[in-house]
C-alpha cells in the first residue's frame, strides 16, 4: 500500500522504521513542527522528521491537520492508508476521510483501558501488571475506534516509563506492520472495543507528579517511575526544587516522619507514609543527575530536613 506516516517523538521511529523495511511503500510522512528544546531553547525537528528526511522522504509539518494546504497535498499524495504512532495532533474528519483503508494508530495500551496522551506513565502508576499495544482505526471519538490487534506487555517491578515504553515501540513496531499487512491483503477485519473497561490516561504535566510524601512507600515508587524519564517527579528541599530519579522501598523498620530525610553510610533514607525509601539519583536545581549520598554530603545535611 501507499503510506503517510504521521508520527512525532522517538517511540514512533521504530514503527517508520520497521514499515520502511516492509513491502508498504512510505511516500511521505506528517510530524509536529520544530519546536524548541535543550537549555538553548532552539528549534529542533521531531525524531521522526529526522530519520524521515535521511531517507530522502517528504515532511508535512503543518501547524495544524485543519490547515486547508496540508488537505489538499494529502489528496495529491493520495495515500491508500496512514498509520499513526504518537503524531501528537487532532486529524479532522475531512483528513480521516482521505484514505480508503482510513488512519490506522498504534497505542501502547490495551485498549479500551487507558485511552488517551499518557497510557504507559497511567498503567505504571495505577499498578497494573500487564499492559500492550493495540492497533486500531481512528474515529472522532478519542482512541475508540474499531481494534485490528494487540500485543501484550508484563510490566516489570522496576519499570520506568521510558523502560516500558522503549519495549512497547518495538513490539508494537511488528504489531503495526503485520496489521498493515493484513489489512493490505484483506484477511484483517477491525473489531468494535468492549463497552466496558474504559479509562483515560490524561497528558502528564510537572504539577500532576509532585511526590507527596505522606503517601504510601508504594504510591511513591510508582509516581516516580511513571515519570521518569519525562517529566520526572520532584519534590522541594530548603524552598528549591529537586528531581527525583526512581527509588527502592526500604526492607527495614527504620521509622522516619514522611519526607524526613536519614542520611547513612551507604543510602538515604526519606519517610513516607508508610515504610521509607530508599533515594536513587537526584538531581538539585542547576546541577547534573547525581546518587544521593553525593547530594547529601554537598548539601551538609541538618538534623530533622525534609523534602516537601
Amino acid at each position: 500500500m501507499r503510506l503517510l506516516f504521521a508520527g512525532t517523538p522517538e517511540p514512533a521511529v521504530a514503527s517508520l522504521e520497521a514499515i520502511l523495511a516492509s513491502d508498504h511503500e512510505v511516500v511521505a510522512v506528517l510530524t509536529r513542527p520544530d519546536a524548541p528544546s535543550g537549555r538553548g531553547r532552539r528549534l529542533q525537528p521531531s525524531p521522526v522528521a529526522e530519520r524521515a528526511r535521511a531517507e530522502g522522504l517528504e515532511v508535512l509539518t503543518p501547524t495544524s491537520a485543519k490547515d486547508p494546504a496540508f488537505l489538499e497535498r494529502l489528496k495529491e499524495i493520495a495515500p491508500d492508508c496512514c498509520p499513526v504512532v504518537a503524531y501528537g495532533g487532532l486529524l479532522p474528519q475531512n483528513v480521516l476521510d482521505v484514505p480508503p483503508e482510513g488512519w490506522v494508530n498504534l497505542h501502547f495500551s490495551l485498549l479500551p483501558a487507558w485511552r488517551g496522551a499518557a497510557p504507559v506513565q497511567h498503567a505504571i502508576r495505577a499498578g497494573d501488571d500487564l499492559t500492550g499495544a493495540t492497533t486500531f482505526r481512528i474515529v472522532k471519538e478519542l482512541d475508540a475506534g474499531p481494534v485490528f490487534g494487540f500485543v501484550t506487555e508484563p510490566i516489570q517491578p522496576a519499570d520506568t516509563a521510558g523502560d516500558l515504553l522503549g519495549r512497547l515501540s518495538e513490539s508494537g513496531a511488528r504489531l503495526l506492520v503485520h496489521t498493515l499487512d493484513g489489512i493490505a491483503s484483506g484477511a484483517l477485519e477491525a473489531q468494535p472495543q468492549p463497552a466496558e473497561g474504559v479509562t483515560y490516561a490524561s497528558k502528564v504535566t510537572v504539577d500532576d507528579v509532585r511526590v507527596d510524601w505522606s503517601a504510601p512507600a508504594f504510591a511513591i515508587d510508582r509516581l516516580i517511575r511513571s515519570a521518569t524519564p519525562d517529566p520526572g517527579a520532584w519534590s522541594t528541599f530548603r524552598d528549591e526544587r529537586l528531581k527525583l530519579g526512581p527509588v527502592t522501598i526500604a526492607s527495614d523498620t527504620a521509622e522516619l516522619a514522611p519526607g524526613e530525610i536519614a542520611a547513612e553510610k551507604s543510602r538515604v533514607l526519606v519517610g513516607t507514609g508508610s515504610v521509607p525509601v530508599v533515594l536513587g539519583q537526584v538531581q538539585a536545581r542547576g546541577k547534573r543527575m547525581m546518587p544521593a549520598s553525593d547530594w547529601v554530603r554537598g548539601s551538609h545535611l541538618g538534623s530533622g530536613e525534609r523534602l516537601a
